[in-house]
Parts: structure tokens; C-alpha cells; sequence
């Protein structure tokens, strides 16, 4: 069965840990987005547990206090499948159900090919396979839509603007439909927190995607959840997404929704993630 987890450790880094629900139940590896720690999964976690799901929910590299390591190179995508590979192997239940928003599920989808082994099923909250992705930045207006990307490129000069102007860093979230508790939480957490630096180092490795990221096809069933009303994905990488997906595949669009669903919409979600896992249970 088990013993509750607050932390595991790879390569030296020591990861935080939020561990809820029974220990005999089927586990859910849920994985955070930027700029959020793994309290913006706590709603969906406890409704998860509630249907008797354990929910593993980590705050990733760059994000707990012991996993900050120093330079974009240590964020490329194989370093972040890694750690959640080890959390799967820590918590040693065999494979386990993905769930994974923002850039919790580009890592999702990562994992899911490099280490099919260790994935069951996958649920995928607003970013589209890599592959997806790619392909609609040339067929839609997605790339006018991920503008920012290229400007986390930036050394220091983004976490000085955000530290020093956090009005301006509470209209870009609110403009989103974020909502004022979750602009609260990035604030505490995420700026104050000294995690900012350690979030944005994630798209900063993004030149260096190219070296082991794995990007294939799953073989793992997938539902992956979009919102008509995300200003930062396009719907075209949401229809593009199947085309890498060998096992059962579901899109879902949820109508009206912004790109903070894990908190804006947790019971609609925890519904789709309990679906999809009960599909491999028939």
C-alpha cells in the first residue's frame, strides 16, 4: 500500500510533495503549470480523493525550494521527464494515471512517450501534444498567441520587471481570467517565493528542446481538455493532438472556460480525469 509522501529526491534535488487521498487507491500523478505550484491542483485533488484516488501532486523543478538548480540547460524537457519518472518509481504502484496542466501537461505528454511503461492513462489540460503545438504555430495564430514565450527568453530582465511592477504582473494574469486568489497564490508562491526564476528557466531551455526531448507518439489512452475561452492556446493545436496519439483519444472542449481550469472549473475536470481512468479499468 504504501506510506504517504511530503518529498522525494533525484539527482541531488529534494521535491515537495503533496500527497492526499487513500493510499490503496489508484494513483494520480498530477503535474502543475507555470506560473502555479501544486496548490493550484488542490480543489481537483480533493475531489479526486474523494472518489477514492490518491493524488501525487509535486512542485516541479525550479519550483520547490531543494530543486533549484542553477542554469537553463538543468530545465530541458529529459531533466523534467526525469523527475517525474523517479516520482512514479518512488511511489512504486506501477504505472500511474498523468494528469498535467499548462506546462505540467507538456511534461505529461513527455513522459508518456519517453516512459510508456509508467503511464497508464493521460489527461492533458490546455497544451496539445509538442507536435501539435509546432503545427499550429504555422497553420493558426498561435504564434501571435505565445508571444510572451520569446520574451522569457530574456535574462533577468523579466523577473526584475515582475518584481518590481506587480500591478502589471496582476492585469497580464487577470487578463487571462485568472482569478484574484490565484494572482494572490503566484504572488506568494511564485514571486516572493523565489520560484519565479526557476518557472521562467523552463521556457528558457526551449532552445535546447531539441536534444533527447522525446516528442513520439502514445501508445497510453489520452483525453486531452480545452477551453474556448484560453487566450494563450489556439483550438487548432487541441484538433491537431490526436494525430499523435495511438490509443483511445477524447477531445473535450469546455465552452466559456478560461486556461486556469484545474481551478476554474475543478468538478467538470475531476469527472473527465475519473472517465478516462475508468476506461482502462472495463
Amino acid at each position: 500500500m504504501g506510506t504517504r509522501l511530503t518529498s522525494y529526491t533525484r539527482a541531488g534535488l529534494e521535491f515537495d510533495v503533496v500527497d492526499s487521498g487513500p493510499l490503496d487507491g489508484p494513483v494520480v500523478v498530477a503535474l502543475h503549470g507555470f506560473p502555479q505550484t501544486a496548490t493550484s491542483l488542490t480543489e481537483l485533488a480533493e475531489l479526486l480523493a474523494a472518489r477514492g484516488y490518491r493524488v501525487v501532486a509535486p512542485n516541479q523543478r525550479g519550483y520547490s525550494p531543494g530543486a533549484r538548480p542553477r542554469g537553463r540547460r538543468a530545465y530541458r524537457i529529459p531533466e523534467l521527464v526525469g523527475d517525474v519518472a523517479a516520482l512514479i518509481e518512488t511511489i512504486d504502484r506501477g504505472p500511474v494515471h498523468l494528469v498535467g496542466h499548462d506546462w505540467g501537461a507538456m511534461v505529461g505528454w513527455a513522459v508518456a512517450a519517453a516512459r510508456p511503461d509508467l503511464v497508464a492513462s493521460l489527461v492533458t489540460l490546455s497544451v496539445p501534444h509538442p507536435g501539435a503545438f509546432l503545427r499550429s504555430l504555422v497553420t493558426s495564430d498561435q504564434l501571435l498567441r505565445s508571444y510572451y514565450m520569446a520574451l522569457f527568453q530574456l535574462p533577468v530582465l523579466p523577473e526584475r520587471l515582475l518584481r518590481s511592477r506587480p500591478a502589471l504582473l496582476e492585469r497580464s494574469l487577470a487578463s487571462t481570467g485568472m482569478s484574484p486568489t490565484a494572482i494572490d497564490r503566484v504572488r506568494a508562491e511564485i514571486i516572493d517565493g523565489g520560484a519565479l526564476t526557476g518557472g521562467l528557466n523552463w521556457y528558457r531551455a526551449l532552445p535546447f528542446a531539441g536534444t533527447g526531448a522525446p516528442t513520439g507518439r502514445i501508445d497510453a489512452p489520452v483525453t486531452h481538455v480545452w477551453s474556448t475561452g484560453d487566450s494563450a492556446l489556439g483550438r487548432r493545436g487541441a484538433e491537431l493532438a490526436e494525430r499523435y496519439v495511438r490509443g483511445d483519444y477524447r477531445l473535450v472542449v469546455l465552452e466559456g472556460a478560461s486556461h486556469w481550469l484545474p481551478e476554474e472549473r475543478p468538478a467538470e475536470i475531476a469527472e473527465i480525469v475519473a472517465e478516462r481512468i475508468e476506461s482502462t479499468r472495463r
